[in-house]
């Protein structure tokens, strides 16, 4: 297409799709990875990876992967981080892609210059400025741990999930997990096999999902055409608790929301071991008290190590926020971004990545960047049709929740319906007709 390029910062999941689909589309591409191979989170060695050594799919492998390129390193319905890791690298072999990323390479800086953008990083051979047509952010949603101003202190050790790798670390300690996420559950249930005592704080209540219903993976199930919101919720809900029971049962609150309005716990194991009495529920955190927590209950607990398993803020460190028409990281928004990519202020600069939904799988951000790439060639091919579609853009946004009314919590500032936002992207392409 033309000889300028396109930065793609970033080597995981929304990278890989990134430099894929610019590269279908002929466009030139330049890498930028701080590890020193693809897989982003997956690759467990890479300086920001936050998976641990038990660490697996929570989707399944069928509904995860990129279409036009299968997993077949695996046949296992969930697979673990190693799996994960080897197959970016086969799909990376795959496609070229490796030559094209500079590794051991942190992008410090991103800004708009005269001709483009102006992507400095340092790397092995040190500080370098270099311009590019566009950018393309892929450096993940996982890395820049939200750490709660917690009243009083603590005299034993604390910290985030974001550093746990293995279990062996709460040998015969008496652990506290804050906060029940998937990560925070995964790390419970790990923990009870080699610490004293595990209990689980929480604030709210969750709905939890089991891997497998009805001998098939949970997420394969209604794969047809989507029923209505309150349908699928009254339907679903009734299911679940055939699989799960209640889990107010368990000792967790009662959810202040329905099924699918928050991110639900894709984890039985944590129940079987709660009904064991492995795993004791706690209220959420009063404040802390030298050798253990004081809880909003009124009930205390003397601990050895306390685990905050408290989620994540959106992080692009090296762009300015207003760029992405944002108040920045730890403001309880996201970035005020066009179907969660494209930037009103910013031309030629894209997000990828920045998504949750259930079930949208690696394929979801693949038709991200599908978009992007699409949209680039557009301009040059069909300058009417890409007219039009930055038109859209300017427009009224489209409603990406499918009709459910998520949680106003930041992380799910960026979560949307996964039917309602492929539709919504494939729309797009579509539109723009640009087959490579």
């Amino acid at each position: 297409m033309s000889e300028q390029t396109y930065a793609v910062i970033g080597a995981g999941p929304s990278g890989l799709a990134g430099a894929r689909n610019l590269q279908r589309h002929g466009h030139a591409v330049v890498g930028y990875e701080l590890g020193d191979d693809v897989g982003g989170l997956w690759n467990i060695d890479n300086p920001r990876s936050t998976v641990y050594e038990s660490a697996h799919l929570i989707s399944s492998r069928t509904t995860t992967e990129f279409a036009e390129f299968p997993m077949a390193n695996t046949h296992v319905d969930y697979p673990s981080h190693r799996e994960l890791r080897a197959y970016f690298r086969d799909f990376a072999d795959a496609f070229g892609l490796v030559e094209r990323y500079r590794f051991g390479t942190e992008v410090t800086r991103v800004q708009p210059a005269d001709d483009g953008w102006a992507v400095t990083s340092t790397g092995p051979d040190g500080d370098h400025t270099e311009q590019h047509a566009g950018v393309l952010v892929a450096n993940g949603t996982l890395s820049k741990p939200t750490i709660p101003p917690l009243r009083g202190e603590f005299d034993g050790e604390m910290w985030h999930t974001s550093r746990y790798k293995r279990a062996e670390v709460f040998a015969g300690k008496r652990v506290l997990i804050v906060g029940a996420g998937n990560s925070g559950c995964d790390i419970a249930v790990d923990a009870v096999h080699h610490a004293a005592s595990v209990d689980i704080s929480v604030r709210r209540g969750y709905h939890f999902v089991p891997k497998y219903l009805f001998g098939r993976p949970a997420d394969t199930l209604n794969q047809g055409r989507p029923l209505p919101p309150r349908i699928k919720q009254a339907v679903d809900s009734r299911v679940l608790k055939l699989f799960t029971g209640d889990p107010v049962r368990f000792g967790f609150p009662k959810p202040d929301h329905k099924l699918y309005e928050s991110h639900p716990i894709v984890n039985s194991l944590i129940l079987h071991h709660l009904g064991h009495g492995d795993i004791r529920v706690r209220r959420d955190v009063d404040r802390l008290d030298g050798d253990g927590v004081l809880f909003t209950d009124g009930e205390r607990g003397d601990y050895d190590v306390v685990v905050l398993a408290t989620g994540y803020h959106l992080h692009y460190p090296f762009l300015d926020p207003a760029l992405l028409n944002w108040r920045g990281p730890g403001s309880g928004t996201c970035p005020d971004l066009y179907l969660n990519i494209f930037s009103e202020s910013a031309p030629n600069l894209f997000v990828l990545g920045m998504v949750e939904a259930s079930g949208l799988g690696w394929q979801g951000r693949y038709e991200q960047a599908e978009l992007v790439a699409s949209y680039l060639t557009a301009r040059h091919r069909a300058p009417h049709r890409a007219a039009a579609f930055e038109a859209r853009m300017r427009g009224p946004r489209p409603d990406l929740s499918g009709g459910y009314r998520y949680l106003g919590l930041e992380r799910m500032s960026y979560y949307v319906n996964k039917d309602a936002y492929r539709r919504a992207v494939r729309a797009e392409i579509t539109k723009l007709g640009m087959l490579p």
